[in-house]
C-alpha cells in the first residue's frame, strides 16, 4: 500500500516504486504537481487512479508488468508526458484520448491483449516510436503509424556478453553459451521466448558471429529448413538489430501501399 501521506511531497520530481507488491495507488498521488518521472513497474496494480491525469509536469510513466485492464481516461491531461511504457499488462484497448497527448514521443504497449488501435494514433508529429509486438489479437495498424518506428520493444537477446557466459554447455571442443533468458524462468506465469527461437539465436551467434562461417554446420547436424533459416533470418529486432527466427515484426501487419511497404517486400 502507498501511504496517503505521499501527497504532501509537493516538490517531489522523481518517484520509483518499481518491484514491490502494490495493489493500489492512492488518489493523493495527483497532488504531486512537480512530479516528472513516475515508475510503477513490476507490481500488482489492476487500475490507476484518475488523479494521475493531474500530473501536468509528468514526462515519464512506466507501468509495465502489472495487471492493468485499462488506463485512466484522464491520462491525456498529462500534457508533458513524453514516454509511456505499459508493457506486459492485460490491456484490451488504447484509450482514444491518448492520441491527444501533445508531447508523447514513445508509446510501448507490448505483451498485452490489444485487438485494435485508435485510428488517430500516430497523427501527432511528436510520436515517433510505437511498440505493440506480442499482441496476438492485433491484426492491423492505423495508417498514421506506417511512417513511425514500429516494432519490437526488445527481442530478449542478452546485451552483455558476461550475462550469457553465466550459463553454458560443452560438446567436444565447442562451448555454446545459453541465452540469459534461461535464468529468468521461475514460474508458469513468466513470459519467455520459444525454445526454438533461443536455440536458433544461440547457433547464429556461435557460428556466424564467432566462427564467421555458417557452412561449418552440416545437414546431419541440423535439418535443412533450419539451416536455410540460419542463413536468412525472418527479420531483425528494431531496437538491438538481433536476428529473429520464429517471430518477426511487422510481418503480421499488412503495410499495403505505404512508404514503408518497400522495406519489407521480399
Amino acid at each position: 500500500v502507498l501511504s496517503q501521506a505521499i501527497g504532501s511531497l509537493v516538490k517531489l520530481q522523481f518517484l520509483d516504486l518499481s518491484d514491490n507488491a502494490l495493489e493500489i495507488v492512492c488518489p493523493e498521488i495527483g497532488r504531486l504537481r512537480s512530479l516528472r518521472h513516475l515508475r510503477l513497474a513490476n507490481n500488482q496494480l489492476k487500475y490507476l487512479p484518475a488523479e494521475v491525469g493531474d500530473l501536468r509536469e509528468l514526462q515519464t510513466l512506466d507501468i509495465s508488468t502489472n495487471r492493468l485492464i485499462t488506463l485512466p481516461e484522464r491520462l491525456h491531461m498529462c500534457l508533458s508526458l513524453q514516454y509511456l511504457t505499459a508493457d506486459r499488462n492485460h490491456l484490451w484497448y488504447v484509450p482514444r484520448h491518448l492520441c491527444q497527448l501533445p508531447s508523447l514521443n514513445e508509446l510501448s504497449m507490448a505483451g498485452n491483449r490489444l485487438a485494435f488501435l485508435p485510428l488517430d494514433l500516430g497523427r501527432s508529429r511528436e510520436l515517433q516510436y510505437v511498440y505493440v509486438d506480442n499482441n496476438i489479437h492485433l491484426k492491423g495498424l492505423p495508417s498514421y503509424l506506417y511512417n513511425k518506428v514500429i516494432g519490437c520493444s526488445g527481442c530478449g537477446s542478452p546485451i552483455q556478453v558476461s550475462e550469457v557466459k553465466l550459463l553454458s554447455f560443452s560438446s567436444g571442443q565447442l562451448t555454446v553459451f545459453l541465452p540469459a533468458e534461461v535464468k529468468s524462468i521461475g514460474t508458469e506465469t513468466d513470459h519467455v521466448l520459444p525454445l526454438q527461437e533461443l536455440a536458433m539465436r544461440t547457433l547464429y551467434n556461435t557460428y556466424y558471429r564467432l566462427l564467421k562461417d555458417l557452412n561449418f554446420l552440416t545437414p546431419i547436424s541440423l535439418p535443412k529448413s533450419l539451416l536455410e533459416l540460419l542463413h536468412c533470418p525472418l527479420g531483425h529486432c528494431h531496437r538491438c538489430s538481433q536476428p529473429m527466427f520464429t517471430i518477426v515484426y511487422p510481418k503480421l501487419f499488412p503495410l499495403r501501399e505505404t512508404p514503408m511497404a518497400g522495406l519489407h517486400q521480399g
